[in-house]
């Protein structure tokens, strides 16, 4: 079952988010990249008020705060779907930078890929 993401926000060098579950009942497992390299892995807890809906936080690693533009993905470990992504800029950017652009681009041509991937091989049986 698909996972849809709610609100989100960085706080304090973490990301929160509320993750839906849409008919699920088990927790995600959720898995975060930043430039192709795996981060520590969300904790994501149960919202006991809403039974089916987590909140998940993500404290962002101090050696990812350089110059520069750091693109951090979220995946949801089991479907491979991406949940979210955002960027983070520090220090001094450039004008013409657009690797986070790209690194969201790359990101989303890789789910596609799975998408269709998945796809062909249900629509072959």
């Amino acid at each position: 079952m698909t996972l849809t993401l709610g609100a989100s926000a960085l706080r304090a060098g973490t990301w929160i988010a509320t993750l839906e579950g849409n008919g699920r009942t088990d927790p995600p497992r959720l898995a975060a990249k930043s430039a192709g390299d795996a981060l520590p892995a969300p904790d994501v807890t149960a919202d006991p008020g809403r039974p089916g809906t987590w909140e998940a936080r993500l404290a962002i690693p101090a050696e990812l705060l350089s110059d520069g533009v750091r693109t951090i993905v979220v995946r949801d470990e089991e479907t491979g779907d991406m949940l979210a992504s955002f960027a983070i800029v520090a220090g001094a950017p450039l004008d013409e930078d657009l690797r986070a652009e790209i690194d969201l681009l790359r990101a989303e041509l890789d789910m596609l890929k799975r998408a269709f991937r998945r796809h062909c091989l249900e629509s072959t049986d």
